[in-house]
């Protein structure tokens, strides 16, 4: 009966799951060159870098190196940027604006095979029409896709 329980007991251990991902195996240092910009929004590109890699810092679950030291290269590539319109008065003049960034990007190890790859990702800053500039709403998309790049390349699970 102990046996049984035993049995058990470890079959049910053997199922939990760990977070970090088979493919992220090995790599301890990560690069993140500039990202690309396919915009006509000057500078996101390298908002998004300083901000992924100060993400990156911070989360401490792998050391940011020049890519000659790295184990993996995150490539980044901003896709699209608008402002839009968000909130409206009774009077239908404009209270907040939205700016939405999308990007792709690809962690790669070091002989090219992909171990995360992710297009589309899409983010947003709202600011306020009243007291607020664009660089606001634009500042706090690049700080939410710095989060969610960070996060998908390293709690991939």
């Amino acid at each position: 009966m102990k046996k049984l329980a035993l049995i058990l007991a470890l079959g049910l251990l053997s199922g939990c799951y760990s977070f970090s991902g088979s493919g992220l195996a090995g790599i301890k240092s990560v690069a993140v060159p500039q990202f690309e910009n396919q915009t006509v929004e000057y500078g996101v590109q390298e908002d998004l870098t300083a901000a992924v890699i100060d993400q990156m810092i911070a989360d401490n679950t792998f050391k940011v190196v020049t890519a000659s030291d790295a184990d993996a290269i995150l490539h980044g590539e901003v896709i699209g940027y608008d402002r839009v319109a968000y909130t409206y008065d009774k009077s239908d003049n404009v209270q907040e604006y939205k700016v939405n960034i999308t990007v792709r990007f690809t962690l790669e190890k070091k002989d090219g095979k992909a171990v995360i790859s992710r297009n589309g990702i899409m983010e947003y800053g709202i600011y306020s029409a009243a007291d607020e500039t664009e660089e606001d709403g634009k500042a706090r998309a690049v700080d939410k896709l710095a989060r969610d790049i960070v996060d998908e390349t390293t709690k991939s699970w």
